[in-house]
């Protein structure tokens, strides 16, 4: 019998089977294509996390400590890979004797480094020039002293007379920040700069050197990879494999944990890939859902009748049911397996390969639950209201099609009113101003995710869903003379009685309505969402490197503003813009002040009304040019000095001709949030004409060099070559790679462009593959008027115009819906962008394509039920 019930499925209802497969499949694969992008994004972000570390731990030996005893203990720990020895020792100062002048410097670091050390940490030292073996010294104190492999350097050691040294090759130092950290010591207590002043001698040498003056020891480790792909459980192995180290020594040493500072950003940043795959996929999957029920809700009416044929014909519930179950169990089948297909073909046009990282088992655990996902899809939109009717309805009621149009509870209760006035009231409480997404308190090991910001959206989706449903019944029911006047172009004297049509069928073509606009504005809200952080992720790389391409000065160096003109005439260049830096002490607080010219600073780097408080980047600046002594001051600042617009602030900062500290007054006249090259935490922005002044000095600390937006890495090869090794050449490309979230280092274009091409699938078929279901089941009535004596245009047209309501209230329905739920989801997701933007970013492209794709499928199903309607009546009624 589920043979025969099957194969005349397959044979008579093959449409209305694949229609519904459909909506199973689209479900299971963005669930299962999301899935994999959250477990493979996860072991990209440890990968990476990872790879940024030089040493995974610096292991330092307290006083008193044994650091055989130590060394000991820290080979037998599980994970540890490799352990070298690393003396750190103090200088009073270095001096050098080059082209017959004498160079001093002030005091400095070395290093006594052990053979092998560059093999086994190949990141943490970058040879220059010169011989990698032998005494090494640092690029900027070989600026300093005007050395260069060859020439001899004397060490100024505490108790001894200077030791004369040979250089054998200049390095750069990467990871400066943690190889001259603190260790043990809390972030703010950290030096706020490495040492300019370092030289590496090997481990013999050192040891020849220094004698007894007991320097400080260190063991840098190389750590196994984590076990774990996911950096959040990846950072709590770690921090528990360094706190048994330490119980273990007992006091003897103290771990700085670079792996685990890597690994604690990185999990931060896989909780937000959490909340995009809640935000991207959880509405696609509803919508999914959805579809399938609309399209198995077509057809209720014709399956109903088939259950009471059955019955009549004398087949128990019993019986009747399995056939549901196994119509169900078709479609799941069908759906899971197109689904899945289809999520491997869509990850990997959108990602590529499956990188290494052990991301395949997560990525199975995915597939599974996607497949879990389809087969509950199906029991709630097939089979539940199939076996549900066949328990509740008598064989004579199951075959009335017609009955009371009822208002649903929730609209009496006026529940989709209050489903909008509660997200407005939640999206208030969650945009508050010490509202964090997601929050990782330091030390740690957990992370807290703020699920419920996402509230506020979904009430508002929700609500707006309900709210567009209750007007849209109410303008199909009480619009039958718009109707008409729509409909007569197109049918002729059929209109009235297709308005009327229309508005008996006000139900089934609102729920169409309903869904096509929560498509299309998933589609907008996503495609908003997308473009709005791709343009945050350009900015923020902008605001950290200063510009397109940045050439920073030596601390040390004297380098006025016409030294930019020889960065003019490198090819690709379009602007070059100076940058002054100094150290201005506000009270006893020592801070960053920035020189800038306010007339130009914008032609080389994007200012955003957001980096600024108080007026526009662009009014701020016509302030600074226009008022010379006027500085914008960071929030902290002003909050800690009960400033208002207009007061006076006494800065103190170095006199380049003295080198001694002079008061420079200025006039406080707005707040600076973000600034280019700019530190996060406070500083100063003021007018360099006014500071060079005042100083009576104009030296620069970078330049921002503008190419256009092309060819970065061509033009900052080019001025490396210009300005040698005497300053730090970085371009956008680099720094967009370092900075704001880790998902910028993931395949977020291949999630962007996965994620709106199902958008744009559910919105067709939201539109298209609902409407051409829903007119294949009422091809009786089109029957019936043809032999009525309807002409076959006047048919044609009902389709047409009936497709034409549904685009019409859709589209509007969908854009007032986008438009909502996106400005919500910006503000929310305020977390996620590094600067917030000032105001989203609307894809109009793409929206002009969805808009487009959805009107084609409508105008194709619209056509098919057409043209199928002007088969000859006799016919349809026999096949009916």
């Amino acid at each position: 019998m589920i043979g025969l019930w099957l194969g005349g499925l397959l044979r008579r209802r093959a449409g209305r089977l694949l229609a519904t497969a459909t909506g199973i499949a689209l479900a299971v694969a963005l669930i299962a294509a999301l899935g994999s992008f959250l477990a493979s994004s996860q072991a990209t972000m440890t990968a990476r996390a990872l790879r940024s570390v030089a040493v995974a731990w610096q292991v330092e030996v307290q006083a008193g400590g044994d650091a055989g005893a130590v060394l000991s203990t820290l080979r037998s720990l599980p994970g540890t890979a490799a352990v070298r020895t690393v003396h750190t020792g103090r200088t009073s100062g270095l001096e050098a004797t080059t082209g017959g002048t004498t160079q001093t410097t002030g005091p400095g670091v070395v290093l006594g480094i052990p053979p092998g050390y560059a093999a086994t940490f190949p990141d943490q030292i970058r040879q220059l020039s010169g011989s990698p073996d032998g005494v090494l010294i640092a690029q900027q104190t070989a600026s300093n002293l005007h050395v260069r492999p060859g020439d001899q350097v004397s060490i100024g050691l505490p108790g001894a007379g200077p030791r004369p040294v040979t250089i054998a090759g200049v390095v750069d130092l990467p990871q400066a920040d943690s190889l001259f950290q603190k260790v043990g010591a809390p972030a703010q207590t950290q030096p706020s700069a490495p040492p300019d002043n370092v030289l590496l001698l090997p481990e013999a040498t050192f040891t020849a050197l220094t004698g007894n003056t007991a320097p400080v020891t260190q063991f840098h480790v190389a750590r196994d990879a984590p076990a774990s792909p996911d950096p959040a459980t990846a950072y709590q192995d770690e921090i528990a494999a360094a706190h048994n180290f330490e119980a273990q020594v007992a006091g003897a040493a103290l771990v700085g944990n670079n792996v685990g500072a890597a690994l604690d950003a990185a999990r931060g940043d896989a909780a937000y890939a959490q909340m995009l795959f809640l935000f991207l996929g959880l509405p696609g999957v509803v919508l999914a859902a959805l579809l399938t029920s609309a399209l198995v809700e077509a057809g209720g009416d014709r399956r109903r009748t088939e259950q009471a044929l059955l019955r009549t014909r004398g087949h128990t519930p019993r019986t009747v049911a399995g056939l549901a179950v196994s119509e169900a169990a078709l479609v799941a089948v069908l759906g899971g397996a197109a689904g899945l297909g289809i999520a491997a073909l869509a990850g990997r046009l959108a990602f590529g390969p499956a990188p290494d990282g052990g991301s395949g088992a997560a990525t199975a655990w995915w597939y599974a639950i996607a497949f879990a996902a389809g087969l509950l899809i199906t029991t709630l939109t097939v089979l539940v209201p199939a076996v549900t009717g066949l328990r509740q309805r008598t064989v004579s009621q199951a075959r009335q099609v017609i009955g009371a149009n009822r208002t649903p509870w929730w609209a009496k209760a006026g529940l989709d009113v209050l489903l909008v006035a509660a997200a407005l009231v939640v999206f208030q409480a969650s945009s508050g101003n010490d509202y964090a997404l997601v929050l990782a308190p330091e030390g740690v090991p957990s992370i807290s995710v703020s699920y419920w910001a996402f509230l506020g959206p979904a009430l508002l989706w929700l609500g707006a869903a309900a709210l567009l449903w209750r007007l849209t019944t109410l303008v199909l029911r009480h619009g039958r003379a718009p109707l008409r006047r729509l409909l007569r172009p197109l049918s002729g004297r059929l209109a009235a009685p297709g308005a009327a049509g229309i508005s008996r069928q006000r139900r089934p073509l609102a729920r169409a309505i309903v869904l096509l606009a929560l498509a299309l504005s998933f589609a907008a809200s996503t495609a908003v969402f997308n473009r709005t952080y791709q343009q945050q992720a350009e900015a923020d790389a902008q605001l950290t490197n200063g510009a397109d391409v940045a050439v920073t000065e030596p601390p040390a160096a004297q380098v006025t503003a016409t030294a930019g003109d020889r960065l003019r005439d490198v090819p690709g260049v379009r602007h070059v813009e100076p940058i002054q830096h100094r150290f201005a002490y506000v009270g006893a607080d020592l801070q960053d002040l920035y020189g800038v010219r306010p007339g130009s600073i914008r032609d080389a780097t994007a200012l955003q009304d957001t980096y600024f408080q108080g007026g526009s980047a662009a009014d701020l600046m016509t302030t600074l040019a226009n008022q010379p002594d006027s500085i914008l001051v960071s929030a902290e600042t002003v909050k800690d000095f009960q400033l208002t617009s207009g007061d006076l602030i006494n800065l103190r900062v170095q006199d380049a001709r003295t080198k001694a500290l002079r008061t420079v007054p200025f006039r406080y006249r707005g707040i600076v949030k973000e600034f280019p090259t700019a530190p996060k935490d406070s500083f100063f922005v003021a007018n360099a004409a006014y500071l060079a002044q005042a100083t009576g000095s104009d030296a620069v600390g970078a330049f921002l060099v503008d190419t256009g937006g092309t060819g970065q890495p061509g033009v900052a090869e080019a001025l490396r070559a210009r300005v040698g090794t005497a300053a730090t050449v970085t371009d956008i490309t680099q720094t967009r790679a370092h900075v704001g979230s880790s998902l910028t280092s993931v395949n977020l274009s291949g999630l962007t462009r996965l994620e709106l091409a199902f958008a744009i699938l559910i919105a067709a078929g939201a539109g298209g593959i609902v409407l051409a279901v829903g007119l294949a089941e009422r091809r009786r009535g089109l029957a019936i008027m043809a032999v009525l004596g309807a002409r076959r245009r006047h048919l044609r047209g009902l389709v047409l115009g009936e497709g034409l309501v549904l685009v019409a209230g859709g589209l509007l329905g969908g854009a007032i819906i986008a438009w909502g739920v996106s400005e919500m989801l910006v503000k929310v997701l305020t977390g996620v962008f590094d600067p917030p933007p000032s105001s989203i970013a609307v894809p109009w492209a793409y929206l002009t394509a969805t808009a487009a794709a959805v009107v084609a499928a409508v105008v194709l199903a619209a056509t098919i039920s057409a043209r199928a309607s002007t088969r000859p009546a006799v016919e349809e009624l026999r096949d009916l």
